[in-house]
């Protein structure tokens, strides 16, 4: 599954890089997310959580690494993880540029590949969760970066 997003931040582009290469605020607006530890430092991260699908609610553990970090326009993260009897996979990108009054412009995808039961029982919905999710994070990121 393929989805993507824009969003305009009214922060400069060194603060709006800084927040979201920041595993600590970039977990406080995860939804659903339980727990984030440092693997490697400002690299590689694990994290545990759960996210509901319907009446369904899958519990979930796995590893995000940064794979390019090109401050402040551009950064890469690969994740993987596994949930009872399934599995995700996918790569995020976040590119930043300048935007009007000294704002920043958000473009991001998501490449994301659920295998298993999760992705036999809940395929119809999770491109409605997946969109519901990143509105609620990019809601969080806005709120917390331009107070």
């Amino acid at each position: 599954m393929q989805v993507n997003g824009k969003t305009t931040i009214k922060a400069p582009r060194d603060r709006v890089w800084a927040a979201l290469t920041d595993m600590d605020f970039v977990a406080a607006c995860a939804p659903g997310l339980e727990n984030m530890e440092v693997v490697e430092a400002d690299k590689k991260f694990r994290a545990t959580g759960s996210v509901g699908l319907g009446n369904l609610k899958v519990s979930f553990t796995g590893e995000i690494e940064f794979t390019a970090l090109e401050a402040p326009d551009r950064a890469v993260l690969k994740g993987r993880g596994t949930a009872p009897g399934s599995a995700v996979e996918g790569t995020a990108e976040m590119r930043l540029s300048d935007g009007p009054e000294g704002g920043t412009l958000l473009d991001w995808t998501a490449d994301i590949n659920v295998l298993g039961t999760i992705a036999s029982l809940a395929s119809r919905m999770m491109g409605s969760v997946t969109q519901k999710l990143t509105a609620e994070f990019f809601g969080c990121v806005k709120q917390r970066i331009e107070s």
